[in-house]
């Protein structure tokens, strides 16, 4: 059985606007995946989508809060009216529970 390792992949990646999401998206589409990024900073989210698709990568991106399984699922239909297929999903974002 032949698998081909260097066809490029539909990926999703959650909290993509800064840190870890950030340098993921980064490396991803160096390596020339399609990406869909999400995040609650929009405007990070834009400039990141930017600076790729002016190196040429393709990317998309939509405001996404994790807490929210609509919202969730509006991010992975997003990505597949985008792409047509998802191949992997980066569950980065982190959530910080609020205590007194």
């Amino acid at each position: 059985m032949t698998t081909q390792t260097n066809q490029p992949k539909v990926i999703l990646i959650t909290g993509a606007s800064s840190g870890i999401g950030e340098a993921t998206v980064r490396l991803l589409a160096a390596q020339g995946h399609q990406l869909v990024i999400g995040a609650r900073r929009t405007e990070r989210l834009a400039a990141l989508a930017e600076e790729i698709q002016a190196s040429g990568g393709s990317v998309r991106y939509r405001a996404l809060d994790v807490t929210s399984a609509t919202d969730v699922n509006a991010f992975a239909q997003f990505a597949l009216d985008a792409f047509g297929r998802i191949d992997v999903i980066v569950n980065n974002a982190g959530v910080m529970p609020c205590r007194p």
